[in-house]
């Protein structure tokens, strides 16, 4: 329904602003670009034995059976990139006498709105439509802890909603006069813009949270083995 509205006022908007023959140019490249936008790829990974379902939720912090530190690390930083910049790393390493926890964390991301498709930090549904209506940033950290049968995966994401000094389109102006005691500074001319003050801290988003442990469990489990060279000398 909201493909066909928005096709629907994007013709009525050509319509009005150039030639039908261009109107049905424009109407018909944004039928293509909303169409391929609903055929977007998803992941394929899947996991043997877990069904991949909302109903079903992963521990958190998960074990991993495997040893190769190496090898977990590199499919960990493959799939954060594909949600966040990443900030600092920190692989698992190990000395003549113990392991050392790896440790990975990413750059603050707004979140993705409606208009974004192409994004993937915030997930469809509630998540997605509070970072369409409200300033929402995400920071992932994932912890690497080597144990005896492997290593144990932690990931966090932190949800912040953005702290203003007043809303954007308020009537009200950036020199009123405060009588709270309060020392004003006037500046040269009024602000345009709201000011952001800080980052309230927001539930953690378990969502992103569950969806990166299947990636990073479902890239460690479904190993493929290489390709065999199609002539051998």
């Amino acid at each position: 329904m909201l493909t066909i509205l928005i096709c629907v006022w994007v013709g009525r908007w050509c319509y009005q602003h150039s030639t039908w023959r261009q109107s049905r140019l424009w109407l018909l490249a944004g039928s293509f670009w909303l169409a391929g936008c609903g055929q977007l790829p998803k992941t394929t990974l899947s996991l043997p034995s877990i069904p991949l379902n909302r109903q079903t939720k992963l521990a958190n912090p998960i074990n991993v059976n495997t040893q190769d530190s190496e090898f977990l690390w590199n499919q960990i930083v493959d799939t954060v990139e594909d949600y966040f910049r990443i900030k600092s790393e920190q692989r698992p390493t190990r000395d003549d006498t113990q392991w050392f926890e790896g440790r990975l964390e990413t750059h603050p991301e707004v979140g993705a709105t409606y208009f974004e498709p192409w994004r993937k930090d915030a997930l469809e549904g509630y998540q997605r439509w509070q970072s369409t209506l409200q300033t929402i940033r995400r920071t992932a950290t994932i912890r690497v802890i080597p144990i005896d049968e492997g290593f144990t995966v932690a990931v966090e994401v932190i949800k912040e909603l953005e702290d203003v000094d007043r809303s954007q389109y308020s009537s009200e102006g950036s020199a009123i006069a405060r009588h709270d005691g309060t020392i004003v500074r006037t500046d040269a001319g009024l602000l345009s813009q709201p000011i952001t003050l800080g980052w309230i801290r927001q539930e953690n988003d378990t969502d992103l949270e569950q969806r990166l442990l299947r990636e990073i469990l479902g890239r460690v489990s479904n190993v493929r083995p290489p390709r065999q060279p199609l002539f051998s000398h």
